[in-house]
Formats: structure tokens, C-alpha cells, sequence
């Protein structure tokens, strides 16, 4: 279990509310952000101290890892310069009965406050600088031991409220394909956009139609299972349909032959492959299930070469949909 602090002063309402955090992927100028990688870092049963307003007003607990989604749209205009699509992590919420100030307690707080990224300053105020950020164990157990039993509770049954994977899966697929359509619609109503071009478009966001010919000039079989029957393989994008640009969503380059459970892993980011063809396993994959679908990561596996645009567009993957637990 790890222990994380959200800054809510903006999304509170929201947030808490509908069980989850949102946050941008980068910063409005496009850079790398800690606080927003966390987001890919906190997993089931891990529990959130959630501050607003000066003071810590709920607890919450982790129900599954991060995944892609739209902007919320009942954030309204909190976060107008932030991208569309971000990083999503569902979390079960819980108001507390004693919501603490650490500006009252800052004498116990300082000592204990991370070196590094830390959520308050000595003096108990907050970072505003600050998303999600890790707290470390004697920060909670401060944290803990002022605001009462709630929290010992709440993090002693954690795993046991995490909710069913299913039923999440299900509601964060949806989610996607709902922005995806939105997508689609954008590009049908786009007058700049000959007729030819916007069926091609839409047709590559399945994998097929021009999209699809153009994968197959380059690849001949599924990547990890070597599957070679057409039927059987899917056009998958490494750069996902949602996040490219018109000329990258029909550039065969930007696509790989997968099979369906492959091309799952891939889509979700429990897979990933470097620029020299090794598979990469993401630390929240659960390696028994990708047995079951006959993928053994007990040895390094090596795909096969990649030409130039693949590696670029693999880089965007490993970077920006691969699901990373550490970040160096």
C-alpha cells in the first residue's frame, strides 16, 4: 500500500463525488509533470488524503490503475488550458467527521514532510504546484493520528472495498469509445475534409479501410504470437487514434498486426516494445492471465525489427499509454 495526497481546491466538488481523480498527461506547454506521472504510479488499495480549502476533507481508496480519459465535463471551466484527454484513476471516497488544517500542525507535520515533492511547505501550507503527490508512511501516520480512527479503518480495509474489475473495465471502455465518437462526428462535420479522406479516417479507428492497406505494406503477421491469417489480426495503432493527427491516424507506419488479446494488452498499455523489437511487460500486468492468453514473459522476447516511423510512434506508446509503476 502507498499512501498519496491530492490537491483538490479546483475539482473538489467534482471529484470527490464522482470517485476518481483527472489529470493532464503534460503541462499546458507540453512538459513532463511528476505530479500527473503519479497517476500512473497509484494502484488498487492504495489510500488518498484529499485536501482542499486548507484543510485534509476525505480519505479515499484506489480502485484500479490508471487509464486514458476525456477531460470531465462537469470540471466545466476549471482547467480550460488543460488537454482533452488525460489520466484517469478511480477512487472511492469517504468525507471525514474531523478534517484536519495542517497549518495547526505544522510543528508535527515539517519533520516528516518528503525531501523531494513534497504536497505542504514546513509551514502547513499547500503546494499549489502540487496534483498527486506519494506521502511517506511516518507523514501518514501523522496524518493518521490527527484526524483519528477513520483513517487506521479505511487503510485496514482497503483492498477489501476495491470494487470489481469488470464492472471498471467495462465503465473506462465506454468512456473512450464515447470520446472517440465524439471524435468521429468532428471529423465528418469537418468541411476541410474531402469525403474520401473522412471515410478513411473514420474507418481507421477500427483498423481498417486505407489505414489497415497501409500496415499491411509493412507487416506480415501478428508481432508476439505470429498469427498470419488476416482474419485473426488487427491494424493497431501505437500512437492511439484518439491522440494523432489527421495524417497520422491513416500512416501505415503508426500501426502494427496484432491479435485481439495482443492487441488488448497493447491498447491498455500492459505491453509495450522498445525501438530494438524487445517486449516490455508492464510491472500491473498479471502475468498468470497473459499466460492464459499464451504470452510467457519469463524470458526476454524480441519481436522483430521496426522501420524508423515505427520507433517514433513506439516511443509516443512507451511514453504516454505504457503503464509505468516507477518512473526514474
Amino acid at each position: 500500500m502507498r499512501y498519496w495526497w491530492v490537491n483538490q481546491n479546483q475539482t473538489f466538488r467534482q471529484e470527490t463525488s464522482g470517485g476518481y481523480l483527472w489529470s493532464p498527461k503534460r503541462t499546458a506547454d507540453g512538459r513532463y509533470n511528476h505530479f500527473y506521472e503519479n497517476m500512473r504510479v497509484a494502484a488498487p488499495g492504495d489510500v488518498v488524503f484529499s485536501y482542499c480549502d486548507t484543510l485534509v476533507r476525505a480519505i479515499g481508496v484506489v480502485q484500479g490503475f490508471c487509464y486514458e480519459a476525456p477531460k470531465p465535463i462537469e470540471f466545466g471551466t476549471a482547467g480550460r488550458n488543460w488537454d482533452e484527454i488525460g489520466w484517469r484513476v478511480e477512487v472511492r471516497f469517504t468525507p471525514l467527521a474531523k478534517q484536519v488544517r495542517p497549518l495547526d500542525h505544522s510543528s508535527a507535520l515539517a519533520p516528516v514532510l518528503p525531501a523531494k515533492y513534497s504536497p505542504l511547505r514546513s509551514t502547513g501550507a499547500g503546494n499549489q504546484a502540487v496534483y498527486l503527490a506519494e506521502v511517506p508512511d511516518a507523514m501518514a501516520a501523522v496524518l493518521a493520528g490527527l484526524i483519528g480512527p477513520e483513517v487506521a479503518l479505511i487503510a485496514s480495509h482497503a483492498m477489501d472495498i476495491v470494487t470489481d474489475d469488470r464492472s471498471r473495465s467495462a465503465s473506462e471502455g465506454e468512456e473512450m469509445k464515447i470520446w472517440e465518437r465524439h471524435l468521429e462526428d468532428q471529423i465528418r462535420t469537418d468541411s476541410g475534409i474531402d469525403e474520401t479522406t473522412r471515410v478513411a479516417l473514420v474507418q481507421s479507428r477500427r483498423g481498417q479501410g486505407l489505414f489497415r492497406k497501409r500496415v499491411a505494406q509493412i507487416e506480415r503477421r501478428c508481432r508476439v504470437t505470429k498469427v498470419e491469417l488476416p482474419t485473426h489480426l488487427r491494424a493497431s495503432h501505437c500512437k492511439p487514434w484518439r491522440d494523432a493527427a489527421n495524417d497520422e491516424r491513416l500512416d501505415g507506419e503508426n500501426g502494427l498486426f496484432l491479435t485481439p488479446t495482443v492487441d488488448h494488452l497493447f491498447d491498455r498499455g500492459f505491453i509495450t516494445f522498445e525501438g530494438n523489437g524487445r517486449l516490455l511487460v508492464s510491472p500491473v500486468a498479471h502475468r498468470e492471465s497473459m499466460a492464459r492468453m499464451g504470452i510467457e514473459v519469463a524470458a526476454p522476447i524480441f519481436v522483430g525489427d521496426f522501420t524508423s516511423g515505427q520507433r517514433h510512434y513506439l516511443e509516443y506508446h512507451r511514453e504516454n499509454v505504457f503503464l509505468h509503476r516507477s518512473r526514474s
